[in-house]
């Protein structure tokens, strides 16, 4: 039998190999890391303010919203890791866990880039070991994949060492994923913050197995959508076919919910299956009657209430509202809940509507809190990336933030910041 200490000399091994193949396939070419301070290669810088700025700066862990479902999308990238002795390792894992205290209550996915971890800037495998065993059944139970991207003989040796740590439900999590294309298969793969050093490797992977870059994929034109189509679409093309300020499917989700789910512990923060949530969309869409008592499960219309502010075409703050958010930073804390106001009632009416019609009742949520654990803060962060993202950029760990804060703001300040406006056509939950 091979022993754990001939394992972990084989990884090693292993993992320089492939370092070196790696820089011949270069022709000798620069290494990827110097003494220079690494600096994140996507996204947004962190506040030099932020508790971990010294680790959070690299850029190597990012939170890229929700995915088509309502789990939370979380990359690690390994070229980001700078050179062992510019970075704490205990300091990693610290920032590691404080990230993910934020998330892990609520299911979320796992996305691993492998590329670019070296001998020069990879932890230890005792350190592996121990972040393993610190990383407890809280962090564990929720995430529901974990896809490693380009994996290599050095992940594989790595697999068998820890085999005897890792129990059988969660090395059925494990994913590995050869190229980026075959993410699309899973993710909204435009969503994910890829470091342009992991998209030159996996063009080299290509190019090196004869398949070359990946084929262009010819956008089709656009569909005119169905007569009783509810996702997807704008709210000004909803309230034509409907003929209501409120969507269908916010009134009758949020109805539902105000009635069954109130007391539901963790509300908002579970997924519900696929193939369910395809089915539930396929039904409104075709102008169906949706019972949500037949799923016996109140998660389906809380995860169906996210994916339709998720599939807005336009975001229900608009992305005018994008950049003010961003800036609220900015704004002295005291100050902070009148900018939201003012924010909020520059919106378009029938936006401020719908608006005031949902915080209303996630307002309604919060003041649940202490059964169903939902509090304004832990609804923003649920809710936040459903409300508001850039026209273009993909999300990032620093954009949310402010994001979260207005959110927040907006749910526990409910009566100040939505109450002096009223329009004639509003709608109350």
């Amino acid at each position: 039998m091979t022993s754990a200490s001939h394992l972990e000399q084989l990884a090693e091994i292993k993992l320089q190999e492939e370092e070196e193949e790696e820089e011949e396939e270069e022709g000798g070419g620069e290494r990827c890391f110097t003494d220079a301070p690494s600096v994140p290669p996507v996204g947004s810088s962190p506040d030099p303010s932020h508790p971990f700025y010294d680790v959070a700066r690299h850029g190597i862990l990012q939170v890229a919203g929700d995915d088509r479902y309502g789990r939370k999308l979380i990359t690690f990238s390994s070229c980001c890791l700078p050179p062992s002795h510019q970075l704490n390792h205990l300091r990693l894992l610290e920032y590691l866990k404080f990230t993910l205290d934020q998330y892990v209550e609520m299911d979320y996915i796992l996305v691993y880039f492998h590329h670019g971890l070296k001998s020069s800037n990879k932890p230890s495998l005792k350190w592996l070991r121990g972040a393993y065993e610190e990383f407890d059944r809280k962090y564990k139970k929720n995430m529901k994949t974990l896809y490693v991207v380009h994996p290599t003989n050095f992940i594989r040796l790595l697999w068998n060492l820890f085999r005897p740590l890792i129990s059988h439900k969660f090395g059925k999590k494990l994913m590995y994923v050869n190229h980026l294309s075959d993410l699309q298969e899973h993710l909204n793969y435009q969503q994910l913050l890829v470091p342009p050093e992991v998209l030159r490797h996996d063009e080299k992977l290509r190019a090196a197995q004869g398949g070359g870059p990946p084929p262009s994929v010819r956008t089709p034109p656009p569909r005119p959508p169905l007569p009783s189509q509810q996702f997807g679409v704008s709210l000004q093309y909803l309230r034509e076919k409907n003929a209501e300020m409120i969507p269908p499917v916010m009134l009758q989700t949020v109805s539902y919910l105000k009635q069954k789910g109130l007391r539901t512990e963790g509300i908002f923060r579970r997924s519900a299956r696929v193939q369910l949530i395809k089915d539930v969309q396929r039904l409104y869409n075709l102008g169906k009657p949706v019972n949500f008592d037949e799923y016996d499960d109140v998660h389906v219309p809380a995860v169906i209430l996210k994916t339709f502010l998720r599939e807005l075409p336009e975001p229900l703050l608009t992305f005018r509202l994008y950049s003010q958010v961003q800036d609220l930073l900015s704004v002295e804390s005291s100050l902070r809940v009148s900018r939201c106001q003012q924010m909020m009632e520059s919106l378009p009416e029938h936006n401020f509507i719908v608006a005031k019609y949902l915080l209303s009742f996630l307002h309604t949520v919060s003041q649940q809190s202490i059964v169903n654990k939902m509090s304004s803060s832990n609804l923003a962060c649920v809710f936040g990336v459903n409300l508001l993202w850039p026209r273009r950029a993909p999300l990032s760990l620093p954009t949310l933030t402010p994001i979260n804060i207005c959110t927040e703001i907006l749910v526990e300040h409910f009566p100040t910041v939505f109450g002096s406006r009223n329009p004639p056509a509003q709608v109350d939950p």
